[in-house]
């Protein structure tokens, strides 16, 4: 009987011995799991990290090229000034020699010396002015890439040409299939996009629709076209009333589906051209002064 309860003990101990081993296992079991699904997540991140690294680096070199261009015209330029100041000054040297030299025409020498002088000023300043514009750009596409970083790259897509900004927003982060009102969810990447225009009050943008080239009407739209103005008009609305965008800044257009970026012939060419398009233009203003004469 000593011997049935001793057996009997034993097989307690070690059954509670058993279970307590297998609560271990399984809580370490999950920690593991909570560990590769943060690391993965990790990896993920750190992955468009480096995608974001990579465009970025690309729009330096497209910005480090544009501007290497202009010093070089900066040089070619300054060069042709200082080859006509030289001959100008071997002309007006050679006519201060000769008793026929007039007054008037000593002073029309005299002006055209001066105004030499003032192109390779203007030449300067506007060197100066391009490389302003430059560094403005590139400060705005790093600001907009921090602001919508966590953003899908197939649905938003920020570029530059030829020292205009492009960011083209996804249709389907903006709106439902055929309607022009904006999304909830939508509004939050229009926040994200005025706070760092906000930031730049002087600067002008438009705001484009565009569309695929499948035929579309409603009883309250016509076509494509239609469509993707109602579209851009919708994106202004919201900048203005909920963001506080001055409406004198913006401008909206519909382009319906005359502007395609790829194949309407395909499913992802679709969706690819069915999009709106915010373009930061320059400020050409900033130009034209320089061409007045003070």
């Amino acid at each position: 009987m000593k011997t049935l309860k001793l057996i009997t003990a034993v097989f307690c101990f070690l059954s509670l011995t058993s279970c307590v081993a297998k609560k271990k296992f399984l809580s370490l079991d999950m920690s593991y799991m909570s560990l590769d699904s943060d690391y993965k997540k990790l990896k993920e991140t750190e992955k468009k990290c480096e995608e974001q690294l990579k465009d970025s680096k690309s729009q330096a070199n497209s910005l480090t090229q544009q501007i290497n261009g202009l010093t070089q015209q900066k040089k070619s330029l300054e060069e042709q000034v200082d080859y006509l100041k030289k001959n100008s000054n071997l002309v007006l040297s050679a006519l201060g020699d000769m008793s026929v030299l007039s007054t008037k025409q000593a002073e029309s020498v005299k002006k055209s010396l001066e105004t030499l002088s003032e192109k390779d000023s203007y030449i300067k300043s506007l060197q100066i002015a391009m490389s302003r514009k430059d560094s403005l750009n590139m400060q705005l596409v790093m600001n907009l890439k921090g602001a919508l970083g966590d953003m899908n790259d197939k649905d938003i897509n920020i570029k530059v040409e030829k020292g205009v900004i492009y960011i083209d927003i996804s249709d389907r982060l903006l709106f439902n299939t055929g309607q022009f009102a904006v999304t909830e969810n939508a509004k939050k990447v229009l926040g994200k996009v005025a706070k760092v225009l906000n930031a730049h009050p002087d600067i002008e943008f438009m705001v484009e629709g565009h569309t695929d080239s499948v035929p579309f009407q409603t009883a309250c739209l016509d076509d494509n076209w239609d469509l993707s103005v109602k579209r851009a008009t919708s994106v202004i609305r919201i900048l203005h009333k909920e963001y506080n965008m001055s409406p004198s800044r913006m401008n909206a257009a519909g382009r319906g589906e005359f502007l395609p970026v790829a194949s309407n012939d395909t499913d992802e060419g679709r969706a690819l051209n069915r999009r709106t398009r915010i373009i930061i233009l320059p400020q050409l203003d900033q130009f034209f002064k320089l061409l007045v004469k003070k």
